[in-house]
Order: C-alpha cells, then sequence, then structure tokens
C-alpha cells in the first residue's frame, strides 16, 4: 500500500519534520544495501526513541503499510531492502546510544544504531571484549549484526553475535513493547524468545535495545600465518590443529586465487609459492599460554604439509598480515565485474572435501570460484566470479549456485554461517529446509506478524 497525505501527516506530527523524508535523495540512499539492489521506500524514517516505534509500527499494522527496519545497510543479502515500498525505518540517527557498560556482571547495553566497533572500543578502554567482530565492524550497527547473527574473525574461538545475546527488548508489528530473555547468566523460564529473534532478519519485531555479555580482554594476542603448497592440505590442517588441541581466536583462508588477487591489487607481499595460506590470531593472558598454542599449530600444521609458519610479534607485522585478509573481497574484482558472493558453513572435518568439490563446479560452468574466509569455524566465502554484463555467465552462475548449496547441505552444511538468508538465499530455501520446516516457519512469522507488514519477502516469507 502506497503512503497517501494522510499517512504523511502522521508521522509527520510523530517524529518531526527533520524525521521524516519522501524526498528522491533519501529514498534512493535507502533503496540498496551491499548486494547493489535497489528498491525505493515511500519514505524514510528516524524514530527517536521505542515510543516513536510503538506508535509507527501500531499506525502502520492498522493501515496495512510495509515498514523495514534498517541499519547501516551493509548486509550481503537484501535483508533490508524495501521489495514492497513502504517505510524504511532507519535507526542510526538517534537509536544509537551504548546506555550502560556494567563492570560488575560484564555486560553492555545498547541501542540498536550503535556502530559494532564503537562498542569494541568502549569495552576494551575499561579491559573487556565484545568478541564478534564482522568484517563490516566499522559501519554496521549492533541491531543489524543481532538480526543477521554476524559472525566474523574471532568466532573460532568466541563463538558468533547469538553466543552473547541476553536480552532485547523489541516492538512488536502491532505495537507492543516486550523484554526477551534476562541479564542473568542463567535463564530457563518461558520461552526463548531472545533467541527466535536473533538471525530473524527483521522479519517478527523491531528490536530497541540490546543487552550483551562482555569477556575480560585477554592480555597477549599474536598473530601467526601457514604457508602451505594447495588448499587440501590447508584444509587438513584446520580440523586436524583443533583436534590437538589448538584454539585459535581465528583462523581464516586464503586460497591461491585470493593470494594472487591481493599481491597484484593491493600490492601486498605475500609468499610467492603460496597454494593456500591459513593465518589467524592467538591470545591468552600468560605469554606462555600465546606460545604453547602457537606451538601446537606450528606441529599440526607442519605435519600436514605447512612449508613455512609465520609469527608476527609486533603491531606492524600484525596489521600486514591481517591487511591481506581484510583486502581479500575488494581484490577478487580482477576476475569478473560482478562476484556471486556466498557464505557456505560446513563440518570442520568435511572442509577438504567440499572445498574440492566446489572448485570443479566451477571448472565445471568454466567460471572462477576464488574462495576465502573463517575456516576455523568452517565458514567459507566461496565467490563465483562472472562478466555482469554477460547473461550466459549470469546463469551459469546461479546454477553453479544452487549445485554448491546443494553439495553443502548434503554434508551436514548450511546455506550461510553469517550473512543471513534475506532476498538472495531465499530461493534455495528449499533445498536447506523440508516442507514442514518451512510451514514451520511460516507459522512463526504469522504468530509476531499476522498482517505481514514487517519486512515481508525476506527468508522466503
Amino acid at each position: 500500500m502506497k503512503l497517501n497525505e494522510k499517512d504523511i501527516e502522521f508521522f509527520t506530527n510523530l517524529v518531526g519534520s527533520e524525521n521524516i523524508y519522501t524526498d528522491k535523495a533519501h529514498k534512493r540512499a535507502y533503496s540498496y544495501d551491499a548486494t547493489r539492489t535497489y528498491y525505493e521506500p515511500d519514505a524514510v524514517l528516524f524514530p527517536r526513541d521505542e515510543s516513536d516505534i510503538s506508535k509507527i509500527l501500531s499506525y502502520c499494522n492498522e493501515n496495512a503499510i510495509v515498514i523495514v527496519p534498517r541499519g547501516a545497510g551493509s548486509g550481503f543479502t537484501g535483508g533490508a531492502l524495501p521489495v514492497n515500498g513502504g517505510i524504511v525505518l532507519a535507526m542510526e540517527k538517534h537509536m544509537n546510544n551504548i546506555i550502560e557498560i556494567d563492570m560488575e556482571n560484564m555486560l553492555a547495553i545498547v541501542q540498536p544504531g550503535v556502530i559494532n566497533k564503537d562498542l569494541q572500543k568502549a569495552v576494551e578502554e575499561v579491559g573487556l571484549l565484545y568478541p564478534p567482530d564482522p568484517a563490516s565492524e566499522d559501519y554496521s550497527t549492533l541491531g543489524g549484526n543481532v538480526s543477521e547473527n554476524a559472525g566474523g574473525m574471532r568466532a573460532a574461538k568466541y563463538g558468533i553475535t547469538k553466543d552473547f545475546v541476553m536480552a532485547l527488548r523489541a516492538v512488536l508489528p502491532n505495537g507492543d513493547i516486550i523484554r526477551a530473555g534476562k541479564k542473568t547468566i542463567k535463564d530457563v523460564a518461558g520461552y526463548n524468545i531472545a533467541g527466535i529473534l536473533t538471525a530473524s532478519e527483521g522479519t517478527l519485531a523491531v528490536i530497541t535495545q540490546i543487552t550483551l555479555k562482555l569477556i575480560p580482554k585477554p592480555r597477549f594476542t599474536k598473530s601467526y600465518m601457514g604457508v602451505f603448497p594447495d588448499v587440501k592440505s590447508a584444509m587438513n590442517a584446520v580440523f586436524k590443529s583443533l583436534a590437538n588441541g589448538a584454539n585459535p581466536v581465528a583462523m581464516e583462508f586464503l586460497d591461491s586465487l585470493v593470494v594472487k588477487a591481493v599481491k597484484e591489487k593491493l600490492g601486498i607481499e605475500l609468499p610467492s609459492n603460496a597454494g593456500a595460506l591459513l593465518i589467524g590470531d592467538v591470545d591468552g593472558n600468560v605469554e606462555e599460554e600465546v606460545e604453547f598454542q602457537l606451538k601446537i599449530l606450528e606441529e599440526s600444521f607442519k605435519e600436514n604439509g605447512s612449508s613455512d609458519f609465520r609469527v608476527a610479534d609486533t603491531k606492524e607485522q600484525r596489521d600486514e598480515v591481517w591487511k591481506a585478509r581484510r583486502g581479500a573481497s575488494q581484490s577478487i574484482t580482477i576476475y569478473g565485474s560482478k562476484k556471486l558472493n556466498e557464505d557456505i558453513s560446513v563440518p570442520r572435518s568435511m572442509l577438504p572435501e567440499a572445498l574440492e568439490k566446489i572448485y570443479k563446479i566451477g571448472a565445471k560452468y568454466n567460471l572462477v570460484v576464488p574462495c576465502f574466509g573463517h575456516a576455523g569455524d568452517g565458514n567459507i566465502h566461496v565467490n563465483v566470479m562472472v562478466d555482469g554484463n554477460n547473461k550466459q555467465e549470469l546463469e551459469d552462475g546461479h546454477k553453479a549456485i544452487r549445485e554448491i548449496f546443494q553439495l553443502v547441505v548434503n554434508m551436514g552444511g548450511t546455506l550461510s554461517g553469517e550473512h543471513g538468508i534475506g532476498l538472495s538465499k531465499a530461493e534455495f530455501m528449499d533445498i536447506a529446509f523440508s516442507k514442514e520446516e518451512r510451514e514451520l516457519f511460516a507459522r512463526v512469522k504469522e504468530a509476531f506478524d499476522p498482517n505481514n507488514i514487517l519486512n515481508p519477502g525476506k527468508m522466503g516469507l
């Protein structure tokens, strides 16, 4: 349903003319995310507080107006795109405060528009750590991180966003305000509504406040790099080193295609003989603990074919190691104007076989498929590179993606380790979930949002 003059007047009176925009520039600015797909909303609203959100949703529910919550718009699957028009509810302008850092209980209470990196800096200043660190940490919001269940480099040791969400406040589509979860470490009373809202991609409620668990910041950290002759050796080293007792903060993977692209595009010096690289961090509260972890990794890597193991002792050396990993995504554009970027996840022991078969699928369609990502937790970014202006390549690319998803699911894996489903993966939900499971998802959606006003069309719902 398109907004009319009465609707615009209501929202203007509610939030003020400085917090509602219907001009072309604002609608365009809030029409896309990292997928570079465009859908213009009818209006962009900047709620000032939870009360505004409650009244906005209540009005939209009564008048069948679609509303799409949005953080920074950094998602890779179209989760915050207004595909049906309506209102984009933008949280970054006003709902961006760190409400409390509770040192005694080691938790933080934040609004959804807080930037991930800003919280990390704030808690580290007082000796604490918020581990989830998605690649978009410099600009993605915590509300978006919760809605997509974001991962990051440190997930191998510390887990992902869901592992740190203790409680939420949220507004239901009818305007009701609810609290889900508690500040307590243990809570087994009632359904786990906070768990249901985490990774729900803004389809069930609008999150207005988040209580996050913090941990003590480790005193020592070192980075490492393992050089391997091929991908299979590197992937074997991943799960075998962990089975030997290694517990790295991160264990990131770059294949030879990515190594070549990083060297060519960014001018970063990397080993010329690298068929694959594993890079990461180890941390601890005593130096001996860090050195012990590095020893396990070095021994395990060399047992599985590593030709070199390097340790970065200084901050400058660490920054150089991580510059290569963080530059991977932008560098692989040398292989094609468009990348079909999927973040598949498999059991770690299946990594060698999964990557071998993924490369074969790429070869079947004569497409380059550079891969990198979070090997330490089995989450790999598979990039099917195509010429965006070549219709046949695009078609072949999408066929390859479907085959890759089927392969991954057959191995006990999943369609997404951290990016979510959104729009771009909705068509593949039948691969990962049975008819009965998808019907259950639909019933959950209906229970929260019977009039289907909140971010419709996402996750295949």
